[in-house]
């Protein structure tokens, strides 16, 4: 951590450590040991219907896209949600209250998927060590080694024979008006997201892959932050995903994107974001919302 004033630095650090000591004591108040094998989700009958979002060339050749929508039916036995980097604090406070403000209709959407037999990972990146003693963390690192199609990256850079350049300028990615150092801020996942039940966690891509190939997990909807940042580049990704060949989509009304007006194409935050995500549709995979995983189709779930 890094401050202006010793003093304060040290404070911030015991603030920090004590805030993560406490939280693990909590998890592990409410995670009784017990045979993880035998503590996975239970497999229950039902269907998402997904309205997916992609863009595709309109006109052939013209270099515009436009988008086009469609239905996909998943079984919610076979599908995951992961949650990306949503921390309890991050250095840029414009993007810190953007998450506050989302976090509790990502909590609401998470809780009725989780409802309906949806699989739940947790994935604050560089934060394990606070859930190493518990059920989520040891769900996610108890099952066999599969092999995975093509190698799974620590991270996945641009694909230049896949996509172009995003479309923001990232070099001053802070919104702020005056941007402060990028000092890590974070201890865990943000407190107002619940871990519970059968959920998981992790933010390693080999593990979360093991899982999902063990469990029969096939398709994957990823929100999170930052949408052109993370969500794109870690091992858990959706670059990564996608040449996994994992079905995966974007919930795209649960995602941020770093970027700051002040850089181009000079365009508003929130246009920002969308510019992402319309890159994600077109050169990735769809995107849907997130009310699209809180309910399944009449009758689909037994009698």
């Amino acid at each position: 951590m890094i401050s202006s004033a010793p003093g304060s630095a040290v404070r911030a650090t015991v603030k920090l450590l004590l805030g993560a000591l406490l939280f693990s004591i909590a998890v592990a108040a409410d995670d009784p040991p017990g045979d993880e094998a035998a503590m996975n989700r239970p497999k229950v009958p039902g269907m998402l219907l997904l309205k997916l979002r992609e863009r595709r060339e309109m006109p052939t050749g013209s270099g515009r896209s436009e988008p086009v929508e469609r239905e996909v039916k998943w079984n919610a036995s076979e599908t995951a949600i992961i949650i990306c980097d949503m921390w309890d604090d991050i250095y840029c406070k414009q993007a810190a209250q953007r998450i506050n403000t989302m976090v509790p209709e990502m909590n609401r959407v998470v809780t009725s998927a989780r409802s309906r037999g949806v699989m739940v990972i947790h994935a604050p990146s560089g934060t394990m060590d606070v859930y190493a003693d518990t059920t989520y963390r040891r769900r996610m690192q108890n099952v066999p080694a599969a092999m995975p199609p093509v190698p799974i990256a620590a991270w996945c850079d641009r694909d230049a024979d896949h996509e172009p350049p995003l479309p923001l300028d990232v070099s001053n990615p802070c919104d702020a008006p005056l941007p402060p150092p990028q000092v890590r801020r974070y201890s865990r996942e943000h407190p107002g997201i619940d871990i519970v039940g059968f959920d998981g966690v992790s933010d390693d891509g080999k593990e979360i892959y093991n899982y999902c190939r063990h469990q029969g997990i096939k398709n994957i909807a990823i929100m999170g932050v930052h949408t052109n940042m993370c969500m794109l580049g870690r091992s858990f990704g959706i670059r990564q995903l996608v040449r996994l060949g994992i079905n995966v989509v974007l919930v795209r009304d649960l995602t941020d994107a770093m970027y700051d007006p002040r850089q181009p194409p000079y365009v508003s935050h929130a246009r920002g974001t969308e510019l992402t995500v319309e890159h994600i549709e077109r050169y990735w995979c769809p995107s849907i919302e997130g009310h699209d995983l809180m309910t399944v189709i009449a009758g689909s779930d037994g009698p």
